[in-house]
């Protein structure tokens, strides 16, 4: 199986290096992706979906498409422009947007978003990601185009409802994620209409590909059928 993983913001191809190895001993190809950056001109979030969607349209079908984060938003985007060729969608530590939903907001400076650093998020988010992986990955992140995080989602063909979708869960499971939509009525909508959706709960941060990478890559390798 192609399985096109597209990282969240600051993050670009090689976020997903430690899952590589056991996708490919599992038969699978992947393609890890770097997104579009500022020096590629003003951008928004559905210029990324069209790197993805060339991405598609350049492997044979069927894929699968993987996002972290707010590169959920983008695979949820690129399914809508090509359900016929997506097999899953898998989300890692998001949820699917509604159509003309953002990533979030950040500030711009000089038309970028600049890596706000560990301390900026949630403990939750971050207190399992240890000093030394904090170092090592905070030296290889990339600024954002500045529209990016706020620009609206296009989506509009409801065959992406009939897309299997497994969410990979950092502290949510299939019981506390809904309620946890609820608070967020168009996102609660989104989810609901899916016709197959399962919800893995990962007992992590945000970014489990980096607090534990060896279980990530099984849990990510397991979702991919």
């Amino acid at each position: 199986m192609d399985v096109i993983l597209v990282p969240g913001l600051w993050l670009d191809a090689s976020s997903w290096d430690a899952a590589l190895p056991a996708l490919r001993a599992a038969g699978h190809r992947p393609h890890p992706l770097t997104l579009p950056g500022p020096a590629a001109g003003d951008l928004v979030v559905d210029d990324w979906v069209d790197a993805v969607v060339a991405e598609i349209d350049r492997l044979d079908a069927p894929v699968v498409l993987v996002g972290h984060s707010g590169g959920g938003n983008v695979v949820w985007g690129a399914a809508d422009r090509r359900p016929e060729r997506v097999r899953r969608v898998v989300l890692v530590d998001t949820a699917v947007p509604p159509p003309g939903a953002m990533i979030s907001e950040f500030p711009v400076d000089d038309g970028v978003v600049h890596f706000p650093g560990w301390d900026f998020f949630d403990d939750d988010d971050v207190s399992d990601i240890d000093d030394a992986t904090r170092r090592r990955t905070a030296a290889q992140v990339v600024d954002v185009p500045g529209r990016v995080p706020s620009s609206p989602i296009t989506l509009t063909d409801d065959r992406r409802y009939d897309i299997p979708v497994t969410i990979l869960s950092g502290r949510l499971d299939a019981e506390t994620l809904p309620r946890m939509l609820a608070e967020w009525e168009a996102f609660a909508r989104e989810f609901e209409r899916l016709a197959d959706v399962e919800v893995v709960h990962l007992d992590s941060g945000h970014w489990p590909q980096f607090s534990q990478p060896e279980r990530f890559a099984e849990r990510l390798t397991a979702s991919v059928r």
